[in-house]
C-alpha cells in the first residue's frame, strides 16, 4: 500500500476501503506522508466527494490519533451539544445548567473563539477564578457532583485533525461536506459522549449559508453517528441576525444569566428550550420531544435551572457573586448608543458584520495568540422585524478606547436595513433532523 495509489484512486472517484484510510491518518500523524501529497488527496475528496462509509472510517481514524476521553466514570448517559457556530451565541451556558437540573448529565469539551465567532470558553472565563482546565478525573467528579461541567479539549485529542486543518486552510480545500463533518465529529466522540445534539447554523452569520448545504451537512454528521453507534441529532437554527441581544463575552454570560432567570430573549429562550428537550430524550429522562419541551420549561420556570448555574459554576472554582450579581462582572470603560436615523421596518442585521465589529473592539481574535477583552462587545436594540421610529436605539457598543473611531460607528450602522414595509421573520428553529 502507497499513498500515490491512494490519491490516484480517489482521483478517479474510487472509494477508499477502511485500510486505506488507517494508512493515510496514520502516515499523516508519524509523517511518513509528505504534506503535498496528503494535500493533493484532500483536494481529490473536495473534487470527488466520500460516501457515508468513507466518511465514518475517515472520522473513526482520526478519533483515534490522539487521547479518546473515557467517561465511564459517570453516572448514566452523557449528553453533549456542537454548535457550527454563530454570532451571539451563548446557548451551551444556559442548556448545561438547564439539562442538569432537569436531570441529565451534560460533560461538554469547548474550543476558544478564533474570527468572528465567539467560544464558549472565553465567556466563561469572564467570570472570575473560572478553571477550564480540570483533569479527566475533576471532570467526571463535577458531573457527578453538579450534573454539567465544561472544560477546554485536550492538545492530544484528535492530532490528525489539527495537522489536516491547518493544511486545508491554506489549500483551498476548507470547503468539504465530508471534511467538515469528520473534524465536527472526530472532536465530538474522542470527547466521550453519548448522544450529541448538533445546532447546525445556518445565514449570512454562519459556515453553512443556505439550508440545503445545512441539511446534507447535519445529515451526514448524523449518518457519523449511527457509524459509531451514536445517538445524534441535528437543529438547524437561523443564523441570519445574532443569536439573542447580547454580542461579546462577558455581556454574553449576563444574557446566559437572565434567560436563565426567565428574562431573555424569547427567540434565543426558545432554542435552548428545543435542544434541552432533544437532550432530556437522548439521555432518556422523558420518553419523547414533547415531555422533553415540558420538562425544560417546568426546569427553567422553577428557577432550578439558574440554581444549577450557580453550583456548575462554583464547582469550577468561579465567582458565583458574580453570577448572582451581574454587575460584579467585566464590562468596558465607555458605552455608545447608536439611535436610528430613520423610521421603518428592520429587514436585516448583518450578524457576520456585528461579530466582526465586536471582534475589532477586543472581544474575539484574528489570531489564535490574540488576547481577550471580556467587557467589550455589542448589545442590540431591534431585531429583524422591529417597528423602528427615528431616534429608536439600534445597538450598544460597549469599548475602552477613550474615543470610539468614527470607522467603527459606520461599520455598525451598515449592519442594519430598513424597510417601508412590514417584514416577515423566520423561525430561530428552521427544521429538526434525527
Amino acid at each position: 500500500m502507497n499513498i500515490v495509489d491512494i490519491i490516484t484512486k480517489k482521483r478517479d472517484h474510487q472509494e477508499l476501503n477502511k485500510q486505506e484510510i488507517n494508512y493515510w491518518i496514520t502516515g499523516v500523524i508519524e509523517e511518513t506522508i509528505p504534506e503535498y501529497q496528503t494535500s493533493a488527496l484532500l483536494m481529490a475528496i473536495v473534487l470527488n466527494g466520500m460516501n457515508e462509509e468513507e466518511i465514518g472510517n475517515l472520522t473513526e481514524s482520526m478519533m483515534h490519533s490522539g487521547d479518546v476521553v473515557d467517561l465511564s466514570g459517570i453516572e448514566g448517559i452523557k449528553v453533549d451539544k456542537h454548535s457550527t457556530g454563530g454570532v451571539g451565541d451563548k446557548t451551551s451556558i444556559v442548556l448545561g445548567p438547564l439539562v442538569a437540573a432537569a436531570g441529565g448529565k451534560v460533560a461538554k469539551m469547548s474550543g476558544r473563539g478564533l474570527g468572528h465567532t465567539g467560544g464558549t470558553l472565553d465567556k466563561l472565563e469572564s467570570i472570575e477564578g473560572f478553571n477550564p482546565y480540570l483533569n479527566q478525573n475533576e471532570f467526571i467528579d463535577v458531573v457527578n457532583k453538579v450534573g454539567c461541567a465544561i472544560i477546554g479539549q485536550s492538545e492530544n485529542l484528535v492530532k490528525a485533525d489539527k495537522i489536516l486543518y491547518s493544511l486545508r486552510d491554506v489549500t483551498g480545500t476548507v470547503d468539504s461536506i465530508a471534511l467538515i463533518a469528520s473534524s465536527i465529529m472526530s472532536k465530538k466522540l474522542a470527547s466521550g459522549s453519548d448522544a450529541i445534539v448538533l445546532d447546525v447554523k445556518i445565514g449570512e452569520g454562519a459556515f453553512m449559508k443556505d439550508i440545503e448545504s445545512g441539511r446534507k451537512l447535519a445529515k451526514t454528521m448524523i449518518a457519523i453517528g449511527k457509524h459509531l453507534n451514536r445517538d445524534v441529532r441535528a437543529v438547524l437554527s437561523n443564523m441570519n441576525q445574532p443569536l439573542g441581544r447580547a454580542i461579546g463575552n462577558s455581556l454574553e454570560v449576563i444574557e446566559a444569566i437572565e434567560t436563565l432567570q426567565n428574562r431573555g430573549p424569547k427567540e434565543f429562550e426558545e432554542l435552548c428550550i428545543n435542544s434541552a428537550a432533544i437532550m432530556l430524550t437522548q439521555g432518556k429522562q422523558v420518553n419523547n420531544y414533547e415531555e422533553g419541551r415540558e420538562l425544560a420549561l417546568e426546569t427553567l420556570r422553577s428557577g432550578k435551572a439558574f440554581d444549577k448555574l450557580v453550583d456548575f459554576v462554583e464547582a469550577q472554582g468561579g465567582n458565583s457573586e458574580q453570577i448572582k450579581n451581574t454587575k460584579l462582572l467585566p464590562m468596558a470603560k465607555n458605552s455608545l448608543s447608536l439611535k436610528s436615523n430613520k423610521t421603518g421596518w428592520i429587514s436585516d442585521i448583518d450578524a457576520l458584520e456585528l461579530g466582526k465589529l465586536s471582534m475589532h473592539l477586543g472581544g474575539g481574535r484574528v489570531k489564535a495568540s490574540d488576547s481577550i477583552n471580556h467587557g467589550v462587545g455589542l448589545v442590540l436594540g431591534v431585531h429583524v422585524g422591529s417597528k423602528v421610529n427615528r431616534g429608536h436605539d439600534l445597538v450598544t457598543i460597549y469599548y475602552d478606547e477613550d474615543v470610539l473611531p468614527k470607522q467603527r460607528i459606520q461599520e455598525a450602522y451598515a449592519c442594519f436595513t430598513f424597510s417601508d414595509e412590514p417584514v416577515e421573520v423566520q423561525p430561530v428553529i428552521l427544521e429538526m433532523i434525527d
